[in-house]
């Protein structure tokens, strides 16, 4: 576990800083007006910068979102899969990326320049004494916070192997903001300086990485309380709580440890259940049953690693159940702090397409479809899948659909540029040739280089109609 600085994320929220990004300006710490002006100046004086900074700027406006707190999420999840300075090359393949980071990818090569240019890490290395300082400062009260949780759990995490914790401190992002992430076995925190440390979300964080293992360890246990999740369909809480009930036993024990350590001993119970019935209402339906456990826990000397299968087993399904029944959710929930869209578990995708590879249409087209049920998978992959299955089965309007679909929802190139050209060939057997047209021509701008195989396809469909082969004409 740690408490650290990066100049990638410093790189990119500079970056981003620079293109527009106000939120929160004025309550941030003096020293994000101080780089911000530093940079400004470093434009100014430099014209080669100038000339990386229009595009830059323009592809941030063209992928800026309303929401100010998911519009710096994305950039956060970029900044966390990127490598050091100066190559700012992605750790892994395009896509693999997590969906909002791949989204805004298309910075990075124009960044990497902006990095040159304006000499950011001279910048970095002038204001890095201050960042240091930040981890100082925090570095005490975050102590006591891991110190205070695994005594409560009597779950020390120096047992957690190969895995790690990391809090990174940044002045440039909105201080009213935490961004949490969980890749693989690595947890991330990522918040701005202000008066006060977000503890109380960087905590919730930590617990997620103390219960998953215990969470992953205790599969076979799981099973027996899917009838859970018929019941929680209509709750306002993140989908991807609703589909997995391993995700939704661990969040109600978060939230559960919460209820039980919040504030004081002084702390009136009336506040504490204020909590429960919150979580009720959002759908964390088992959050009353984890804080009655954990009262039975508190008195017993056997640590959380010993009593978590015990707990779960004596989980009343049935009355639990019927205690839903009777919950009234709310309209809408409090955003999950912890991004669920780790890099994802492709196995049902991977099984599609082999299953379609192999003509098995049928199959192929369960799979696809029950990743997208469940939105554990890339949608867009999923949605390009189906729309092949529609192809291979001659439905041409389906097919139609379902590329446009994954158009919408396709982060990855491939996708995107093979959904044009399947569209742009529908579209000249429709013989609406000017829209096919547009679509050759989206598809030869997102395959580049990289998919020679697509450019090729996109360049022939430019140059002429497409002809389907002899055997499909009659259809």
């Amino acid at each position: 576990m740690s408490l650290d600085t990066s100049e990638t994320l410093f790189t990119v929220l500079t970056t981003i800083n620079t293109c527009g990004y106000d939120q929160e300006l004025n309550a941030s710490d003096p020293l994000r007006a101080q780089i911000r002006s530093e940079v400004a100046k470093a434009v100014q004086n430099t014209p080669e910068a100038q000339d990386v900074l229009a595009p830059m700027c323009q592809l941030y406006r063209e992928h800026q979102l309303p929401d100010s707190s998911r519009d710096l999420a994305q950039y956060v999840s970029l900044a966390l899969y990127l490598q050091d300075p100066p190559t700012f090359e992605p750790k892994v393949k395009q896509a693999e990326l997590p969906p909002d980071a791949a989204g805004v990818a298309a910075m990075v090569p124009f960044m990497k320049a902006f990095y040159e240019k304006v000499g950011l890490h001279d910048i970095w290395e002038r204001h890095r004494a201050r960042y240091v300082a930040f981890t100082e400062t925090y570095h005490a009260p975050l102590s006591k916070m891991t110190f205070d949780t695994e005594i409560y759990l009597k779950l020390p995490s120096a047992g957690y192997l190969g895995r790690q914790f990391i809090v990174y401190l940044d002045a440039m992002g909105a201080p009213g903001q935490a961004n949490a992430r969980n890749y693989a076995l690595d947890y991330f925190v990522v918040i701005s300086p202000s008066s006060s440390l977000k503890m109380q979300q960087i905590r919730h964080t930590y617990l997620h990485y103390l219960l998953d293992p215990l969470a992953l360890k205790n599969g076979g246990s799981f099973k027996r309380l899917e009838p859970l999740l018929d019941a929680v369909k209509t709750a306002p809480m993140d989908e991807a709580f609703k589909n997995n009930i391993s995700l939704l036993v661990t969040e109600c024990l978060a939230r559960a440890i919460e209820a039980r350590t919040l504030g004081s001993a002084k702390t009136p119970e009336a506040e504490r259940l204020k909590t429960l019935d919150q979580s009720d209402q959002e759908g964390y339906v088992l959050t009353h049953y984890f804080y009655d456990a954990l009262i039975k826990f508190e008195k017993d000397p056997a640590g959380l690693r010993a009593m978590y299968a015990e707990m779960l087993d004596a989980i009343d399904v049935g009355r639990e159940m019927k205690r839903t029944s009777q919950i009234e959710f709310a309209g809408e929930a409090a955003p999950e702090l912890l991004h669920l869209a780790r890099p994802k578990n492709e196995r049902l995708l991977l099984n599609a397409e082999r299953r379609l590879s192999a003509g098995d249409t049928e199959t192929a087209q369960k799979l696809a479809q029950q990743a997208l049920d469940e939105d554990q998978e890339d949608p867009g992959r999923a949605l390009f899948i189906l729309a092949q299955v529609a192809t291979r089965n001659r439905d041409m309007e389906g097919a139609r659909t379902y590329f446009e679909r994954a158009l919408q929802m396709a982060h990855e190139p491939k996708v995107i540029a093979w959904s044009h050209i399947y569209l742009g060939r529908i579209f000249d057997l429709k013989e609406e040739r000017d829209v096919a047209v547009d679509h050759y021509r989206a598809a030869l701008n997102a395959a580049g280089a990289a998919l020679p195989e697509a450019k090729t396809a996109a360049e022939r469909g430019i140059e002429q109609p497409y002809e389907p082969p002899a055997a499909a004409k009659p259809q």
